[in-house]
Protein backbone atom coordinates (compact mmCIF):
# COMPACT_ATOMS: atom_id res chain seq x y z
CA UNK A 1 0.00 0.00 0.00
CA UNK A 2 1.38 3.53 -0.94
CA UNK A 3 2.50 5.78 1.82
CA UNK A 4 0.59 9.20 1.90
CA UNK A 5 2.16 12.02 1.00
CA UNK A 6 2.51 14.44 3.73
CA UNK A 7 0.94 17.92 4.18
CA UNK A 8 3.42 20.64 2.73
CA UNK A 9 4.85 22.76 5.50
CA UNK A 10 4.40 26.35 5.65
CA UNK A 11 7.78 27.13 4.49
CA UNK A 12 7.10 24.99 1.25
CA UNK A 13 3.91 26.93 0.99
CA UNK A 14 5.83 30.71 1.50
CA UNK A 15 8.61 29.99 -0.90
CA UNK A 16 6.46 28.41 -3.29
CA UNK A 17 3.80 31.18 -3.41
CA UNK A 18 6.39 33.64 -3.90
CA UNK A 19 8.51 32.27 -6.54
CA UNK A 20 5.26 31.98 -8.83
CA UNK A 21 4.31 35.41 -8.03
CA UNK A 22 7.73 36.83 -8.34
CA UNK A 23 8.82 35.05 -11.03
CA UNK A 24 5.54 35.32 -13.28
CA UNK A 25 6.03 39.08 -12.52
CA UNK A 26 9.61 39.07 -13.87
CA UNK A 27 8.94 36.84 -17.10
CA UNK A 28 5.62 38.99 -18.50
CA UNK A 29 7.79 42.48 -17.73
CA UNK A 30 10.91 40.86 -19.36
CA UNK A 31 9.46 39.21 -22.04
CA UNK A 32 6.41 41.90 -22.98
CA UNK A 33 4.11 39.19 -23.97
CA UNK A 34 0.73 40.25 -25.33
CA UNK A 35 -0.76 37.20 -26.35
CA UNK A 36 -2.99 34.93 -24.39
CA UNK A 37 -0.76 31.95 -25.52
CA UNK A 38 2.40 33.52 -24.38
CA UNK A 39 0.61 34.99 -21.34
CA UNK A 40 -0.28 30.85 -20.45
CA UNK A 41 3.27 29.90 -21.33
CA UNK A 42 4.78 32.33 -18.68
CA UNK A 43 2.09 30.88 -16.11
CA UNK A 44 2.58 27.27 -16.37
CA UNK A 45 6.48 28.20 -16.65
CA UNK A 46 6.17 30.09 -13.08
CA UNK A 47 3.75 27.98 -11.56
CA UNK A 48 6.03 24.60 -12.55
CA UNK A 49 8.96 27.07 -11.11
CA UNK A 50 7.09 27.06 -7.70
CA UNK A 51 6.65 23.41 -7.58
CA UNK A 52 10.43 23.00 -8.00
CA UNK A 53 11.24 24.93 -5.56
CA UNK A 54 8.18 24.20 -2.62
CA UNK A 55 9.38 20.26 -3.22
CA UNK A 56 13.43 21.25 -2.70
CA UNK A 57 12.88 23.39 0.21
CA UNK A 58 14.13 20.57 3.71
CA UNK A 59 11.66 18.94 5.39
CA UNK A 60 11.61 19.15 9.36
CA UNK A 61 13.80 16.03 10.67
CA UNK A 62 11.16 13.49 12.35
CA UNK A 63 12.13 14.00 16.14
CA UNK A 64 14.30 11.31 17.24
CA UNK A 65 12.96 8.05 19.24
CA UNK A 66 13.18 7.98 22.45
CA UNK A 67 15.40 4.99 24.43
CA UNK A 68 14.16 3.05 26.87
CA UNK A 69 16.26 3.10 29.74
CA UNK A 70 17.12 -0.35 31.62
CA UNK A 71 14.91 -1.51 34.69
CA UNK A 72 17.45 -0.84 36.74
CA UNK A 73 17.52 3.27 35.98
CA UNK A 74 13.92 3.71 36.39
CA UNK A 75 13.67 2.15 39.91
CA UNK A 76 13.95 4.99 42.61
CA UNK A 77 16.22 4.60 45.47
CA UNK A 78 15.46 6.08 48.84
CA UNK A 79 18.34 8.35 49.98
CA UNK A 80 19.15 9.76 53.64
CA UNK A 81 20.34 13.42 53.85
CA UNK A 82 22.04 13.98 56.90
CA UNK A 83 21.56 17.43 57.81
CA UNK A 84 23.78 18.00 60.37
CA UNK A 85 26.93 17.48 58.21
CA UNK A 86 25.24 19.87 55.39
CA UNK A 87 24.08 23.07 57.33
CA UNK A 88 26.65 25.60 59.42
CA UNK A 89 26.56 25.42 62.84
CA UNK A 90 24.29 29.00 63.05
CA UNK A 91 21.60 27.60 60.66
CA UNK A 92 19.25 26.38 63.45
CA UNK A 93 19.07 29.93 64.49
CA UNK A 94 17.82 30.38 61.03
CA UNK A 95 14.83 28.02 61.08
CA UNK A 96 11.75 29.64 59.83
CA UNK A 97 9.22 30.44 62.24
CA UNK A 98 5.94 32.51 61.76
CA UNK A 99 5.64 35.65 63.47
CA UNK A 100 2.67 36.29 65.10
CA UNK A 101 1.52 39.72 65.24
CA UNK A 102 -1.98 41.38 67.00
CA UNK A 103 -4.91 41.47 65.09
CA UNK A 104 -6.94 44.80 64.94
CA UNK A 105 -5.99 48.35 66.09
Amino acid sequence: MPRPMPRPTVAQLAYGSATVICSALAMLLLSQAGSVAGIAVIVFAAFGLGLLVAFTVPLPKPAPEPVAAPLEERIPVQRTVIASESLPAAAPAAVHHPVREPAGP
